[in-house]
């Protein structure tokens, strides 16, 4: 019989440095796919936006089952629409991934202008106090990235989502990575 992992501080030192472990090749896994998005990146925008479609498609027919046994033609009609819609928007996602990755695209350039001039109104507020110039930093970095996109497009849907999402993913993984590797030099020297 095995005893849970907080009854013995030797059981909770392993399952720490097992889960360690876990952590630094998880990293490693997300830094070799995220390099490979990188190189990629048409490749990986239309597996991203194909994966969307699928959670969209997925995602509606929950809700048009749900829709349907709570009475959609009643109380639940617009939420058996918004499930109907998914699924529309899911199944051209994945037949016309091309187009799904430029709709993804634009939707990206709207957040990233969006979000871009929230920061520099934000940071301008923030004024006084310690650390507003990062927010302002912050702010232009992301508008001009919009802004990058947008000239660019269409263009930049062939490369724009692949990219970005690979850094996300080889940063992620790094961050794994150190941090496993930290959490096991912690229970390694607990153990001492």
């Amino acid at each position: 019989m095995t005893e849970p992992l907080g009854a013995s501080p030797s059981g909770l030192i392993d399952g720490i440095k097992e889960n360690a472990k876990l952590a630094v090749i998880s990293g490693v896994i997300l830094i070799v796919a995220g390099t490979f998005a990188v190189i990629s990146p048409l490749v990986a925008g239309l597996s991203i936006t194909i994966l969307v479609g699928l959670s969209l498609v997925f995602g509606g027919v929950g809700q048009c089952f749900l829709a349907l046994k709570a009475g959609a033609f009643g109380r639940a009609l617009l939420t058996f629409l918004v499930g109907a819609l998914m699924v529309v928007a899911g199944s051209f996602m994945m037949t016309q991934p091309v187009a799904g990755l430029a709709s993804i695209t634009l939707l990206l350039v709207a957040y990233l202008v969006a979000a871009g001039l929230g920061e520099l109104i934000m940071s301008l507020h923030l004024r006084p106090a310690d650390g507003w110039g990062w927010m302002l930093f912050n702010g232009i970095i992301t508008l001009l990235l919009g802004m990058m996109l947008w000239r660019q497009f269409p263009l930049s849907g062939a490369w724009a989502i692949g990219v970005l999402f690979g850094i996300k993913m080889v940063f992620s993984g790094w961050a794994l990575v150190f941090i496993g590797r930290g959490v096991k030099q912690a229970a390694t020297s607990l153990e001492a």
